[in-house]
């Protein structure tokens, strides 16, 4: 029988003493610190592993933490060849740090002028232009005769002909507040990117206070393999 006892003393867990702990060189590109577990031994997940993450938890229980986390530690080792981000934010101020990537890990897509994404119109262009790149995507790989996107990049770092594909990580800080607005809209794109965009190097990362079926419906749900529950209202 293992008895787990909780220390006497609460202690913060830092983002810097996780990281600190990785040797961030033989990290791979989208590997990020998750925090400590109970033998204080830090602890990190590879979201190619997950392949798409649903983070639920009501307002001050730590979404918007986990998601910076999870974003400083992916910038912490990858360069911006490697992995490029799509930032959602319809709450304006929890993102606005990472505007001054714009240059650098944020991809850039047309038609909008903002570097991170915070009006629901803005939201659904950048979810279909995602959604457009992943067709793209498949496109290049069907020519190159590969499966997927790791075996593309060897192939291209091998033959040492073009650049390589950049992952792409889509943060969506909060979906309930994008399907009140515009439900039908939204769950489309983000339906057809968790089922088939993993293979292409495109990963959903999707916060939301409630995780109900109005919010998440039964198709999002299904292709959320990996999720994080902080204090959430119902089981």
């Amino acid at each position: 029988i293992g008895i787990e006892i909780p220390n006497p003393k609460r202690k913060i867990v830092t983002l810097y003493s996780a990281l600190h702990e990785h040797n961030t060189d033989s990290l791979k590109p989208l590997e990020f610190s998750i925090g400590k577990d109970i033998a204080g031994e830090s602890s990190k997940i590879d979201l190619q592993q997950l392949p798409h993450l649903l983070i639920a938890g009501t307002t001050g229980s730590g979404k918007s933490v986990c998601m910076n986390t999870i974003l400083a530690s992916i910038l912490y080792q990858a360069t911006p060849d490697e992995v490029k981000f799509v930032i959602v934010d319809p709450k304006k101020v929890e993102m606005a740090v990472y505007r001054s990537l714009a240059k650098y890990h944020l991809l850039k897509i047309e038609d909008i002028d903002e570097p991170i994404i915070t009006t629901p119109e803005n939201a659904v262009i950048a979810l279909r232009a995602v959604e457009k790149e992943m067709g793209k995507r498949y496109d290049i790989l069907a020519d190159a005769g590969v499966r997927n996107i790791a075996e593309y990049n060897q192939k291209i770092v091998n033959e040492k002909d073009g650049k390589i594909m950049p992952f792409i990580i889509v943060l969506i800080d909060e979906l309930a507040d994008l399907m009140m607005l515009n439900a039908k809209e939204v769950e489309a794109p983000i339906a057809r990117l968790t089922q088939l965009a993993r293979a292409v190097g495109i990963h959903l990362v999707v916060a939301t206070q409630r995780p109900s079926v109005d919010v998440i419906t039964g198709v999002i749900k299904a292709n959320f393999p990996s999720r994080i529950a902080f204090q959430v209202a119902t089981k």
